[in-house]
């Protein structure tokens, strides 16, 4: 590795990703800061040497420091990784802004938009964070199978190629393979837009409505996540890649997603305030169901199962009422 050991990466949130991405670039050979909000969090992390609340069992690489105080997480750090969820991101990056002295670039593995704004993340974080170069890491993956050294690939999309493949470098390791794009656009919607599918998914999987619905829901779903992503300025190939259709097609798939857990928790019968208790981790799609669908009325694009997550979570709607709305649907041609 041409990297210097003495090189820092300060990851900005302790969940279940930020610490698994934390063990892989420290486990590659880079001082990690790890740095969590609160305080008897941090302090388990230290003492346990794992995350036991999230990811137990694995433990940390010895270059992996968790820290309380931002300061000295961002101290010395040439790159700073952002894992927090979507609407923590703002506060957190106008929170670093004063703290940077020198330029490092900023990344972010957040999947989301800005809530009640709908902007993209690399829209805030341009406003909070301006003239540095900015990368977002996105594609299918769990937490837990990073965490462990299983198979993964990811896409890293930058303002730069260099910084793309910058960032790439970080996070290579032998089972880790991270692929470059310029597309920053479709990256982040591709991410964004497949957590409303997978609840989708989750609730006609709970409701018993098998294989072929599942199938259809990714397939339509794909549709709607690239209708959004063409108009918001996105390539269509990209939605064929890592960050669309593979992201969709994992989170839709394997109980490991939340989102997926959340569908069938409303499938169940729960209020979504109840299903996301029974979860116990922050749910995106429950948030990006609403900037999806505010985007989806603002340009007019047709997303008919997005809405309907949308109305099953914010109206009401029950989830059975929602499928018979959708397949009482004009007949149409198959197509963008």
């Amino acid at each position: 590795m041409d990297e210097p050991n003495n090189s820092t990466i300060a990851v900005l949130g302790a969940g279940s990703w930020g610490t698994a991405l934390a063990i892989l670039l420290s486990g590659n050979g880079y001082r990690v800061s790890l740095w969590g909000h609160l305080q008897e969090e941090i302090e388990a992390l230290i003492r346990d040497r794992e995350n036991k609340q999230y990811l137990p069992g694995v433990g940390f690489p010895p270059l992996l420091h968790p820290e309380i105080e931002l300061h000295k997480a961002l101290h010395g750090a040439s790159e700073i990784l952002i894992a927090v969820p979507s609407h923590a991101f703002q506060s957190v990056a106008s929170n670093i802004a004063p703290l940077l002295q020198a330029q490092p670039g900023i990344t972010w593995a957040t999947k989301g938009f800005e809530p009640g704004t709908q902007q993209l993340l690399s829209e805030v974080a341009a406003e909070r964070l301006p003239g540095r170069e900015l990368a977002v890491v996105s594609g299918p993956t769990f937490a837990g199978e990073v965490a462990r050294g299983l198979p993964t690939a990811v896409t890293v999309a930058a303002t730069t190629t260099e910084h793309a493949e910058r960032i790439a470098e970080l996070l290579h390791a032998p089972w880790f393979r991270a692929y470059t794009s310029d597309d920053l656009v479709g990256v982040q919607v591709g991410g964004a837009s497949k957590n409303v599918l997978a609840i989708a998914a989750g609730i006609a999987d709970g409701l018993g409505f098998g294989a072929n619905t599942r199938a259809a829901l990714i397939t339509r779903g794909l549709t709607e996540i690239m209708r959004l992503g063409l108009k918001l300025g996105g390539r269509q190939e990209t939605f064929m890649g890592l960050a669309g259709l593979g992201d969709l097609v994992l989170t839709c798939t394997d109980n490991q997603s939340r989102n997926r857990r959340m569908g069938l928790a409303l499938a169940e019968g729960l209020s979504m305030e109840r299903a996301r208790l029974s979860i116990g981790q922050e749910v995106e799609g429950v948030h990006a169901a609403q900037e999806v669908y505010a985007l989806s009325q603002r340009h007019g694009v047709e997303m008919p199962i997005s809405e309907q997550v949308y109305r099953v979570l914010y109206e009401g709607l029950a989830p059975k009422e929602a499928v018979h709305n959708l397949l009482e649907r004009r007949q149409k041609a198959e197509g963008l």
